[in-house]
């Protein structure tokens, strides 16, 4: 089965040629010129990758990328961008982009990251295997190598969380509200410390850890 891909771009030249691109390599594609009508074509679509351009017209690409990510859709997401400032970019990632370019971009380089990030971003599976490890969902249970290692809930809920968003740079902010809800006061440091007893549990040394990453002004990032 071919993957569905949702192009919302203003540029009609820019649209056209991706539509054509993305298709003629075989993906499935549906594409918007506006943010309004992109935002309702991603819910009722649910795509399996979205290309989103910034500066659109009625709703840009940070609100409708945020609105995606309060609505707990993980589908991966690339901005596409006339500004290549650190700040813009930061401001992406932190609504939850996975990755942006930069126009003007190579249509080459744009597919092969797609591709790389639909090859990683797999459905939900009741067992969850990186590395050494596998996270049970059913059982509720983490093993190494066959061996359980104990999980308080909420470092099951978090490891969970990560692996299932493979690849993204998460912000604390999106982390509390998809681990501990927004129901409930937490902090920034709360996540931090969650975050540090976990590594403790997945490295031989967590000062140099394997699979959580920091990423400075952003937050983490699960790499498997």
């Amino acid at each position: 089965m071919s993957h569905s891909i949702l192009i919302i771009e203003d540029d009609p030249a820019l649209l056209f040629g991706l539509k054509e691109n993305f298709q003629m390599a075989g993906y499935e594609t549906t594409t918007a010129s506006n943010g309004v009508d992109g935002l309702k074509e991603a819910m009722q679509s649910n795509p399996d990758l979205i290309l989103l351009d910034v500066m659109l017209p009625q709703k840009n690409g940070y609100e409708i990328c945020n609105e995606l990510r309060q609505r707990h859709m993980n589908v991966p997401i690339i901005m596409i961008t006339a500004k290549d400032e650190e700040e813009d970019v930061v401001r992406g990632l932190n609504v939850g982009a996975d990755d942006y370019v930069t126009k003007p971009f190579s249509v080459k380089e744009l597919m092969a990251r797609v591709k790389a990030f639909l090859r990683r971003h797999k459905p939900d599976a009741e067992v969850m295997q990186f590395g050494p490890f596998a996270l049970d969902l059913h059982s509720h249970t983490f093993t190494k190598n066959g061996n359980e290692v104990k999980l308080m809930p909420k470092e099951f809920k978090l490891l969970d969380y990560f692996i299932k968003n493979n690849g993204r740079a998460l912000s604390r902010a999106e982390i509390m509200d998809n681990v501990w809800g927004r129901d409930v006061v937490v902090t920034n440091r709360s996540v931090d410390r969650c975050i540090t007893t976990l590594r403790g549990k997945l490295d031989d040394d967590p000062s140099s850890p394997t699979f959580i990453k920091t990423v400075r002004d952003v937050g983490y990032r699960f790499d498997a």
